[in-house]
């Protein structure tokens, strides 16, 4: 194994020092390809137009001249249909996808996107469907819909549905609008003094956001050092009076599974508040308990986490809210009604709060869930569960001995790791997670959540099989190693990839999106 680490650290720091070199000699396409705009030839074409068969036309008769661009477009490149193709797919070839390898990214559930999925959602009468189009010629579509409202109720245990909110994020926010309204009618003008959420200090960033956007005041519940809810301090603020209700997580971000939940709701109910649970860890549960039938009043669903829909790129995305049958007059409208094997978009709703989403939704990413589902059925969703539950667990015992492992609890669908070994020698999370991208793999999620220095969040998710997992806790371990007997080879990680270490916090808040010709190339600042 020693010999092995020596050989990947000179492999690597050849590597990248020699690719260095190469870009003052040569370019090649593979390694250092060159921006659009530097591969730019005047006169090179990939198009041919017609002949300009009409009489031309003055512009300033028809579009006014302050709407008009007043550049000349200097700048745009001149390629061949070939230097365009080639230029794109080499530049795909350095991306890192869920189809290359796995995602350990703890909280987000990456997991590998069934080609079924694609191929269901590409089945032209669903794809090709205007969301205009009247209900009596969407049936198929508002049926398919109305079997997934069905498939989650039963999922979650709690029977209101509403698919419309296209994100997590908004379908949090949701849950939350759905509690004020609750309380607003049943404590009318006292409502008003109703305004605590308590929220655990281990959640997730958009629940206190969620929480503000619905008119609500947050107060933060501390967490044991065993990682689960302080019960006492739980108490102590529903004693404070005002609270409207509670943001959990469960299992928690921690990964680990809230065993007083029962009790949780309980207070939080007598309390005279209500229950939102998010659903972002349901990865962990389906198929083997629902948050319904533990006092859960409200939850979202993530169907990119939970049931395989394409996950990132700003979306689509769809974020389910399912509720108890107290909350359910208050889901957003329209509502996906069956009456007399016909299905309808019902907006007589008059307590909901109105609409969250234009049309229905992402009518694709419910496509994908219910495929997903069905092809799973009860058994399989349970047994993905489980899976993904023992290959946490497994990553969790073939780690503990080269990482400090926070929590001694068994983990659920993802274990939680610190720096605190490492850090001694200057090895801190991030310089991991960078070395990592050296040996193959994604990086995990870092420094979250914030209860734990130095957090490296790693969730595996049922797409992985043991062969990954062995070569994933093969390269955790080298680098543990590495981070003792030359500490320096993983504080300038990476060193395989074209771009070495960036100023991120820069890159983020002041990005250059525009080329110009007198700038600095990248081939030229690498």
């Amino acid at each position: 194994m020693y010999l092995s680490i020596y050989y990947k650290k000179w492999f690597s720091t050849y590597t990248y020092f020699n690719f260095m070199s190469i870009k003052k000699v040569t370019q090649h396409p593979s390694q250092n390809e060159a921006l659009i705009f530097e591969r730019s030839q005047t006169g090179r074409v990939g198009y041919k137009l017609p002949k300009l068969d009409v009489e031309e036309t003055n512009l300033d008769e028809i579009i006014p001249s302050e709407l008009r661009r007043t550049d000349d477009l200097e700048g745009v490149p001149e390629v061949s249909e070939v230097d365009v193709i080639r230029h794109f797919t080499r530049i795909s070839t350095w991306n890192y996808s869920i189809d290359l390898g796995m995602y350990p990214l703890g909280s987000c559930t990456m997991k590998y996107n069934s080609r079924l999925n694609e191929k269901a959602a590409r089945i032209a009468g669903l794809a090709n469907l205007h969301p205009l189009a009247p209900e009596a010629e969407s049936q198929g579509a508002l049926e398919l819909i109305y079997r997934l409202q069905e498939d989650l109720s039963e999922i979650t245990g709690l029977p209101g549905v509403s698919l419309q909110p296209a994100a997590g994020a908004q379908g949090e926010m949701t849950g939350v609008l759905l509690i004020r309204a609750f309380l607003d009618q049943r404590d009318g003008e006292e409502s008003k003094n109703r305004r605590v959420m308590l929220i655990p200090d281990s959640a997730h960033g958009t629940n206190p956001a969620s929480a503000a956007l619905a008119g609500f005041t947050v107060k933060t519940i501390r967490s044991t050092a065993e990682g689960l809810t302080d019960m006492e301090h739980l108490q102590q603020l529903c004693d404070e009076g005002g609270v409207a209700g509670l943001m959990l997580t469960n299992p928690n971000t921690v990964g680990i599974f809230e065993t007083n939940i029962k009790e949780i709701c309980e207070i939080i109910h007598a309390a005279g508040g209500l229950v939102y649970m998010d659903g972002a860890n349901m990865n962990a549960l389906v198929g083997v308990a629902r948050p319904g039938d533990m006092g859960v009043d409200v939850i979202h669903l993530n169907l990119h986490k939970t049931f395989s829909t394409p996950h990132g790129g700003g979306g689509p995305g769809c974020g389910p809210c399912c509720c108890s049958a107290d909350l359910q007059p208050f889901l957003p409208v329209p509502r996906i009604v069956k009456e007399d094997e016909k299905y309808k978009l019902d907006y007589d709703l008059p307590e909901s709060i109105g609409r969250v989403k234009a049309f229905f939704g992402n009518f694709g990413m419910m496509i994908r869930a219910l495929a997903y589902i069905y092809t799973h059925g009860a058994e399989g969703l349970r047994e993905a569960t489980e899976a993904a539950v023992l290959n946490a667990r497994y990553l969790a015992h073939y780690l503990a001995e080269d990482f400090d492992k926070p929590f001694d609890s068994d983990p659920m669908h993802e274990v939680i790791f610190s720096h605190k070994k490492q850090s001694p020698t200057g090895v801190h999370t991030l310089d991991i997670a960078k070395r990592l991208i050296d040996y193959g793999f994604h990086p995990m999620t870092i420094y979250f959540p914030l209860i734990v220095e130095g957090a490296m969040l790693i969730e595996p998710t049922e797409s992985v099989g043991r062969q990954d997992l062995d070569a994933f806790i093969e390269a955790m371990k080298d680098i543990a190693i590495e981070a003792i007997e030359n500490p320096q080879l993983v504080i300038d990680a990476p060193h395989s990839t074209r771009i070495g270490r960036l100023d991120e916090a820069t890159a983020a808040r002041k990005p250059v999106l525009r080329w110009r010709k007198d700038m600095e190339t990248l081939s030229k600042t690498a």
